[in-house]
């Protein structure tokens, strides 16, 4: 039983990692990572169920999850799999990620329309949190 329990915390970590080089990639694409989007990553991740005493060697495992990713894809399974709730709290994150500098440029907006195929999400409901996001921005 014990070996069982580590297993689960250790896929679970592994799952939060993914979903934070995700978050980290949607920061990075515009090259403008900052303190605002990192934080809005920490954020996402306790709500997601992260402890904050492993909040930072998540971010850096992570960080260099994603430096060494060739494509989404790893990341979108991940995602796609969560109930509905935890999906939509991503997707929301991601739009606060690209809407911090109250601007969203070509590539973040190109992302989100990958991921919003790759996660199934409607685009009426995608449309919805992007806008819902953006007025909170401005």
């Amino acid at each position: 039983m014990f070996f069982n329990k580590k297993k689960d915390t250790e896929e679970n970590k592994s799952y939060l990692v993914k979903i934070a080089a995700l978050l980290i990639h949607a920061a990075k694409i515009d090259e403008k990572y900052s303190d605002d989007e990192e934080e809005i990553i920490k954020k996402t991740m306790l709500d997601l169920g992260s402890n904050q005493n492993e909040l930072k060697t998540l971010i850096a495992n992570a960080k260099k999850n994603e430096k060494n990713a060739n494509q989404i894809l790893e990341y979108t399974r991940e995602v796609k799999n969560l109930n509905e709730i935890d999906k939509i709290k991503i997707i929301k994150s991601l739009w606060r990620i690209i809407y911090s500098d109250k601007n969203a440029d070509v590539y973040e907006t190109n992302l989100m329309r990958r991921l919003s195929g790759l996660l199934y999400i409607d685009s009426q409901t995608m449309g919805n949190i992007k806008e819902q996001i953006k007025k909170e921005n401005l």
